[in-house]
Parts: structure tokens; sequence; C-alpha cells
């Protein structure tokens, strides 16, 4: 793990940007953040192909912004992609390691939480960046190694808070900040942070769009 410290940017829903040494590193720039959200990032991870999580013209406008820019992402949003940037768009899967933009990225997890069972489970990786930041997609995905900080999927169609609750204490981050909260509203945030503090073992924190915070 590099020791400089990382700097982490909330953006919209499930969308982050980390920041360390002049490079910088966005995962998951979908339909729900900004159109801008990947703009000028070294690096983009993509964890599956759900369109909040995956937008193909905010990723080609960040590859078409910066020549150097790449991508690591699963099979199914690879084939979108790879035709148009050719050597740009990783192809990675559970298990796989990589250095992007300076970062050290591990792999974990293959696939989606379950919606409903009659709808079909489609591929979802997760990443851990620098062994320390966790991004697990759409899925409550532990990874085989100790978490700092966890990106915290706390409100989505496919689950409930007591799954976001026992998730924290299976990962035992240091600290969890919420993700993919596009849909819950201020009304009912109290009520997550109350109960996700209090039971889930770990300091639990949200932040806003475009804030940041040294980790």
């Amino acid at each position: 793990m590099n020791a400089s410290s990382l700097n982490l940017v909330k953006k919209t829903h499930s969308c982050v940007r980390l920041e360390r040494n002049g490079q910088s590193l966005v995962i998951d720039p979908g339909g729900f953040s900004e159109g801008d959200a990947a703009v000028g990032a070294d690096a983009i991870l993509v964890t599956h192909e759900h369109p909040d999580h995956f937008d193909e013209g905010r990723l080609r406008a960040a590859l078409e912004s910066d020549p150097a820019a790449q991508v690591w992402t699963l099979r199914s949003v690879a084939e979108r992609m790879s035709a148009a940037f050719p050597g740009r768009v990783h192809t990675v899967g559970h298990g796989d390691t990589f250095t992007a933009a300076g970062f050290e990225v591990q792999v974990h997890g293959e696939l989606h939480a379950v919606i409903h069972p009659d709808i079909p489970r489609i591929t979802n990786i997760g990443f851990l960046v620098d062994g320390s930041v966790f991004h697990p997609g759409d899925a409550l995905t532990v990874p085989d190694h100790p978490v700092e900080t966890l990106m915290l999927p706390v409100m989505a169609p496919w689950s409930k808070i007591s799954e976001v609750i026992d998730y924290v204490r299976e990962v035992k981050p240091r600290r969890a900040i919420d993700i993919h909260d596009a849909l819950l509203t201020d009304l009912a945030r109290p009520i997550y942070d109350m109960q996700i503090g209090a039971l889930g073992g770990a300091d639990h924190s949200r932040m806003t769009p475009g804030e940041a915070t040294r980790l």
C-alpha cells in the first residue's frame, strides 16, 4: 500500500474520486452522477453494467478528453467500450490485481446482489484500492483482506437496512461512508444514520456530492 494519504471526493450516488500525488481514479461514473464525473481521471473503474454505475457517454467523454486515461472493468462493460478505445479498456475479474494511475487495485466479487429471484443476476465486481478503500458496486462482497474505508451501498432496491448493518459488521472497517444514496431522501437519512451508526460497529458518515475528505 502506498503510504501517501488519499483524498476522497464524493460524487452523486455511487461515484467516488480518489486522488493522490496528482493522479486520480474514479469509480462508477454512472447516469446518476455528474456529467463530467469521469473527466480528468487518469483511471476509471466500473463495477457493472447497470446505468446508475456505467454510462457510456460519461466514459467516452473522459477517454476522449485525455488520450492517456484508461478503464478497468468486467467483460459486459468492456465489450461495449473496447473497440472504440483499443488498448485502453481492460477486462478484469475476481482475484485479479493491477496498477492503475499509481493505485494498487484488487478485484473482489463476481455477482450482483439478488434484486428478485425472477430477475437473472448479472456480474458485478468490487475494487479494493491500495489495500484500504473498498467499493463493492451492487453487492455485499466481503474481501479476504482488512478494509480501512468501506464505501457502503446504503440504500438500494436489492437491500434492506438489516443487511446493510450486518454487512458493516462483517467487513469490520474502521469507517463506512455512504454510497448508492441517490434514492435515499433527506427525510429518511437520519434514520439510516442513527441505526447504522449505532449498530454497525464502525464509524459511519455520509458526504454531500462534491465534499472531500482525507483518508
